[in-house]
């Protein structure tokens, strides 16, 4: 197409609607305008987007500490935590527009729910041959699991309790347990979510009913009760990992009794950096492809516990953040 002059025509802005969280507990679909890729840039066309729910919930309630606003802020977010702002990091869609080794091509990137976009190519990664695009909006999840694996060093043998059979949990539970030797129990005060641990092949018990001591335990729950369980049945010199966000939360943690002359570790884990021991060799390019590349097993489609058509969002989002049976939600793009 040229400008009758011969030269070409300037491209056409292009449309694209997103979901905005407006105040806390209002959303809605906005139109916005896309420019065209330049290069290096790819033109994404979104088939799924997935809801984290715990992270999602706070930034949709207002509950994101003001401190904590810039390190929170995720890649191609819009607005702020102040409000309005556009929030989600679980996308995959196809390449329409971008270099030769991309076009056509179905891809993850870090991006709020939106039908089309325009980013940088470096930020977008292929999916494994096998894939299926709806299981790979849990790529975010399982680098986030990855990650807590490592913080939590669990070795061959160990003795792993992982409270929280929400997303999170359940994938870290997923991953300990491949490890060679390990004892891995996943534990939530839910008993229904012992069929999502059957179904994924992982031993289950009720959190009331845990017994005996372990060498590494993770608290994925964002419960304070459960961080209380978990230094309850901590076996001496035990690894403690605080997985969970509480956003603007207090949190009491008992750090009396027995505390100390067991001489626990309690440490945090964050995706956000990679662990120290890693930081030489690892990229976070090097580990969204190990994340992917981890969810090859079938058994996790188990994780997206429903699917909502994107123009029904602003309608269906509070009621899919606050529904207590929620996992991965998918949302599917036509």
């Amino acid at each position: 197409m040229n400008d009758g002059e011969g030269r070409p025509a300037p491209a056409q802005p292009a449309g694209a609607v997103a979901l905005w969280i407006e105040a806390a507990g209002r959303c809605a679909l906005r139109a916005e305008t896309l420019t065209a890729p330049s290069a290096g840039e790819v033109l994404v066309r979104m088939l799924y987007s997935g809801i984290s729910r715990g992270t999602e919930s706070l930034v949709f309630k207002g509950l994101v500490p003001e401190s904590e606003h810039e390190r929170m802020r995720g890649p191609n977010m819009g607005g702020s935590f102040a409000f309005p702002v556009k929030y989600g990091y679980a996308a995959v869609g196809v390449v329409e527009e971008g270099p030769d080794d991309l076009a056509g091509k179905a891809v993850f990137v870090l991006h709020p729910h939106q039908d089309r976009f325009v980013v940088p190519a470096a930020s977008v990664r292929p999916l494994p041959p096998g894939l299926p695009p709806r299981r790979a909006v849990l790529a975010a999840n399982m680098e986030t699991a990855l990650n807590i694996v490592w913080d939590a060093t669990i070795q061959p043998g160990d003795r792993v309790a992982v409270f929280g059979a929400g997303v999170v949990g359940t994938l870290v539970a997923h991953i300990a347990s491949r490890i060679a030797g390990t004892q891995t129990v996943l534990v939530d005060r839910d008993e229904s979510r012992s069929g999502l641990a059957g179904d994924l092949g992982l031993a289950f018990a009720p959190a009331e009913a845990l017994t005996g001591e372990f060498d590494v335990l993770v608290n994925a729950s964002a419960a304070p009760e459960a961080l209380e369980s978990a230094i309850a049945h901590a076996g001496f010199e035990a690894r403690i990992v605080e997985a969970s966000w509480y956003g603007d939360r207090m949190v009491p943690v008992p750090l009396g009794g027995a505390f100390h002359s067991r001489r626990l570790s309690l440490i945090s884990s964050q995706v956000g950096a990679l662990p120290a021991a890693r930081r030489a060799r690892w990229s976070f390019d090097r580990r969204m492809a190990t994340a992917l590349a981890l969810l090859g097993d079938a058994r996790l489609d188990r994780l997206i516990s429903g699917e909502t058509r994107f123009t029904d969002l602003p309608h269906d989002y509070p009621r899919i953040l606050s529904a207590s049976d929620t996992l991965c939600h998918a949302i599917r793009y036509s």
